[in-house]
């Protein structure tokens, strides 16, 4: 069963996604923010992180590039509210595999999520 991290601040976000991804038949886990999911990931491996960009503490961009630095195996999925040019740029020279926009749409992200899967089925 593939395990998805779920990175995002806010709680809806958090919650709903990681209902509609375990109802696909994924096992979710979701923190809120990238300190925690560094933590997290110390304590195993996952097969995805799907994380937003916006976020206290820690913002998505900085947490993708010590993802990297720690964990460069981990393919990461980036969501935001406040995409622009700069900061797909930016997430996708630092190995973010995909750059999404919220709301995120369902059959986008399962579309994203089958690329993944298909580029490292062992994961």
């Amino acid at each position: 069963m593939k395990k998805i991290l779920i990175v995002d601040d806010e709680e809806n976000a958090r919650i709903g996604l990681s209902k509609l991804l375990g109802q696909e038949g994924y096992q979710v886990d979701a923190v809120a923010n990238g300190s925690e999911a560094l933590n997290f990931l110390s304590r195993g491996q996952v097969s995805l992180v799907i994380t937003d960009i916006n976020m206290p503490k820690m913002d998505g961009l900085t947490f993708l590039r010590e993802l990297k630095r720690k964990y460069p195996g981990t393919d990461v999925i980036m969501i935001t509210a406040y995409g622009g040019v700069e900061s797909y740029l930016e997430a996708i020279n630092h190995g973010a595999f995909e750059y999404l926009n919220k709301p995120v749409k369902l059959e986008e992200l399962k579309s994203v999520m089958k690329k993944i899967f298909q580029n490292h089925p062992c994961t």
